[in-house]
């Protein structure tokens, strides 16, 4: 099957005539009944990427909007079947995340022309072949760079330690725009880069942040679980990814770069209701004017970062919010320098 990659820079529009309305889903939901949906997550919900789609689906479950199912830790050769029982069981939505099983989940959104699916992908969506399957991934690069800005200003040795799960775009653009931040306010700032190889393994990602801070880090991003257990430990800081921990971290994780699902899943469900779903890239719906993502609350850290850095921060967030300031989409795997 011929896939294509997104490319390291776009120029999506984030309106609805940016998407092409060829291929109309004969999906429409009556306002007053509860979409159903299901989830399927090859990880635990807990998991920062997967938490926020989670709590996105458990807010409209709330709401009445949807009726919400899942399931998590699925293996990626299991998750064509899984795909097949939900849709066989009459759901008319599925979320979740595809990007280790393309071919065969791309296959299964054609076997069922009514069924819309809204996944996470490395790859752009084929109207021809899935007019049924829309796209998304966490373009919260707005967000990270901010966090980067305040982490070059806490940085005292300059060096910065960084570890991810995979070196694949939907983590390097973020790790990529971070070292932008970083670059603003300690210009001078180097990198330690390590990848785990893993989604969820907290003990690895600690046991290789406890190294990159033997190495002289003193700032740790945390794209994984684990990496300000082992921040706290040492005593120094870390910037956290997709979530805020800092109530777990209050003398550890400064900053956070946030991703809120609820613009993506919104904009999804309001095509099923009007019965104009389409194969479309949601990734749009990750950027900060948008309201996809944002930079957490200081918290424990107010008044700990120097001000005029922050007054950088406002300005940056207030230029990508108008659109005068546009932060570079670099999915090329970050390296050590």
């Amino acid at each position: 099957m011929s896939q294509t990659f997104r490319p390291t820079r776009r120029g999506v529009l984030l309106s609805g005539a940016a998407f092409s309305l060829t291929g109309l889903l004969p999906l429409r939901a009556a306002a007053a009944d509860p979409i159903k949906v299901a989830g399927i997550y090859t990880v635990p919900v807990e998991q920062q990427w997967v938490s926020r789609i989670h709590i996105a689906a458990e807010a409209a479950k709330a709401a009445g909007r949807i009726d919400y199912t899942y399931s998590e830790n699925v293996a990626n050769t299991d998750y064509p079947r899984v795909m097949r029982e939900y849709c066989e069981s009459g759901v008319k939505l599925i979320v979740g995340e595809i990007f280790g099983a393309e071919a065969e989940a791309r296959e299964v959104c054609a076997e069922y022309p009514d069924v819309a699916f809204l996944l996470g992908s490395s790859f752009l969506p084929d109207e021809a072949a899935n007019p049924n399957l829309a796209v998304f991934d966490n373009f919260i690069q707005d967000a990270s760079y901010l966090s980067g800005i305040i982490a070059g200003a806490m940085t005292k040795s300059g060096n910065i330690g960084m570890v991810g799960g995979f070196p694949i775009p939907e983590v390097n653009r973020l790790m990529n725009a971070f070292m932008a931040g970083v670059r603003e306010t300690r210009a001078d700032a180097t990198f330690q880069v390590s990848f785990i190889g893993s989604w969820f393994d907290p003990p690895k990602a600690k046991e290789t942040a406890l190294g990159m801070i033997d190495g002289g880090a003193d700032v740790m991003y945390a794209e994984r679980f684990g990496v300000s257990d082992a921040a706290k430990e040492r005593g120094i800081l870390a910037i956290g990814n997709v979530i805020d921990t800092q109530a777990d971290y209050p003398e550890t994780v400064v900053a956070s770069a946030l991703w809120h699902f609820e613009p993506t899943l919104n904009a999804a469900l309001d095509a099923i209701e009007g019965g104009n779903f389409v194969a479309a890239d949601y990734g749009v719906y990750s950027f900060m004017k948008a309201d996809g993502c944002s930079l957490a609350p200081l918290g424990t850290f107010e008044g700990k970062v120097p001000a005029d850095v922050m007054a950088m921060v406002a300005a940056k967030e207030a230029a990508i919010r108008d659109g005068s300031f546009v932060v570079e989409i670099n999915d090329n795997e970050p390296k050590s320098s």
